[in-house]
């Protein structure tokens, strides 16, 4: 390739798509009821076309750093780290981005902070400036998160006093504050796996869907990250520090508690017995989750929440095949028909736990790597997925995968994923679909434009001489 790239311009170039991210989301992103433009106004269109310019412009500053990283001379890791946060620093205080899950989080510990139940009542109940930031088809839905998760949501709206802007920081900080332990477990778990260190922080860290949505997007699932990746780390020093901030992920959101086994197996690998290493593990989660709990003020309402109903229109591959079923009985003119979605999410259920017992039972991998495909696997087969949920299992398959097979096709699906979601978190309808693709050429356009400017000159043919 002529283009001519090392750490500084694919640092300048990731900086630039962010920041034009940043500016298109002030009228494109996932804005505040109050502050949305109207639909189909210039205004949008100019915020959605800069949105995926800038979404496309980092996209490519990560490709050109994954060269570098697999390079003669790759960048250490204390320089990775220098790139994502001066990737990270426009997301900081632009509007939330991709999602208006936010929202739902400072909605929820309001209630909280209220000493509402938030398991069995929706935002709705909260009613006022925050009820409304809330999509209509959460209003009514109890929280799925877990004791921990709402217990720092609720300090979060005492601290202040339910203001949205200062929420909105507030929420966005405790993201960054998951990505931070996420960057800084993922050398120590690669140095452990016997992985690149640098190589899995481009992976698992600096790939677009963490800037995208766990930062712009400011998702709890950075904080149940960055838990689980520091619980992993500290259980090689013995099983409860490790058992206390992995059930934190967990209390977090629930889909980290199948790092306890990992915990386990990892106490094992060390030389120490297995029973004791398991029987361990079980009473510090149990104390964890009793001292969250308490502390919290939540009640165990969360077990139950776990069930909370997904979108009808999600697009998670139980939900399409359910949907794609449904109508086919429909037009059979069969009575089965409502029954489809739910039976694809049994199957769905039940692929996933035959899939975790051939991970850990069968293929004899490392509990890290074992772990991140598990939940590769939750995150697929389960009843609802978003392109963030994917970072569940990559952040650690980055970590501890055996070939760089795995590792390609993984970064494949981070970068097609990223493109996935509109900067409003809403549907994409077809001038939407088309101002987006519009952004994301223009940005494919100033790329070859910039390699085609780099390439060295033809030399002219000397004089008297065939060309």
């Amino acid at each position: 390739m002529a283009f001519p790239f090392d750490l500084r311009r694919c640092r300048l170039l990731g900086l630039a798509g962010t920041a034009f991210l940043a500016l298109g989301g002030e009228s494109a992103g996932a804005l505040p009821v109050a502050d949305l433009p109207a639909p189909a106004s210039a205004r949008e269109a100019t915020g959605l076309v800069a949105a995926y310019f800038g979404v496309v412009l980092l996209i490519a500053a990560w490709v050109l750093l994954g060269r570098l990283v697999r390079g003669p001379r790759p960048p250490a890791p204390r320089a990775l780290l220098l790139v994502l946060a001066v990737w990270a620093a426009p997301l900081v205080l632009a509007p939330p981005l991709f999602s208006r899950d936010v929202y739902s989080y400072l909605a929820q510990g309001a209630m909280a902070d209220a000493h509402m139940d938030v398991y069995t009542q929706g935002p709705a109940a909260l009613g006022g400036p925050l009820a409304d930031q809330v999509a209509p088809m959460w209003q009514h839905t109890g929280a799925p998160y877990g004791p921990a998760f709402l217990g720092l949501a609720a300090a979060l709206s005492g601290l202040t006093r339910g203001g949205l802007p200062a929420g909105l920081i507030g929420m966005r900080l405790l993201a960054l504050l998951g990505v931070a332990l996420m960057a800084f477990a993922l050398p120590r778990l690669a140095r452990h796996s016997g992985a690149d260190p640098a190589a899995a922080l481009w992976l698992g860290a600096l790939n677009p869907l963490v800037p995208l949505h766990l930062v712009a997007g400011a998702h709890n699932d950075a904080l149940m990250l960055g838990l689980l990746g520091l619980g992993l780390v500290a259980a090689r020093r013995g099983p409860v520090p490790g058992a206390v901030l992995v059930t934190l992920a967990a209390l977090v959101k629930a889909p980290a508690a199948l790092g306890l086994p990992a915990v386990v197996a990892l106490q094992a690998r060390a030389g120490r017995r297995p029973l004791p290493a398991a029987l361990t593990t079980a009473a510090v989660c149990a104390a964890t989750t009793v001292a969250a709990t308490v502390t919290a003020g939540t009640g165990y309402g969360w077990i139950g929440a776990l069930g909370t109903p997904v979108s009808p229109r999600n697009w998670a591959l139980t939900g399409l095949l359910g949907r794609a079923t449904g109508a086919l009985l429909d037009r059979l003119g069969s009575g089965l028909a409502p029954l489809a979605v739910p039976g694809w999410q049994l199957l769905g259920l039940l692929a996933t736990a035959v899939a975790i017992g051939v991970i850990w039972l069968r293929l004899r991998l490392t509990p890290v790597y074992a772990l991140g495909l598990s939940l590769l696997a939750v995150a697929v087969f389960g009843p609802a997925i978003r392109p963030w949920y994917v970072l569940w299992g990559l952040f650690l398959i980055a970590a501890a995968a055996p070939s760089t097979s795995v590792r390609h096709r993984v970064a494949a699906l981070a970068g097609v994923l990223a493109l996935a979601v509109l900067p409003s978190g809403g549907p994409a309808d077809a001038g939407r679909l088309v101002l987006a693709v519009c952004g994301g050429l223009l940005g494919v356009v100033v790329l070859w434009q910039a390699h085609q400017a780099a390439r060295p000159p033809v030399a002219a043919p000397a004089p008297g001489r065939a060309a």
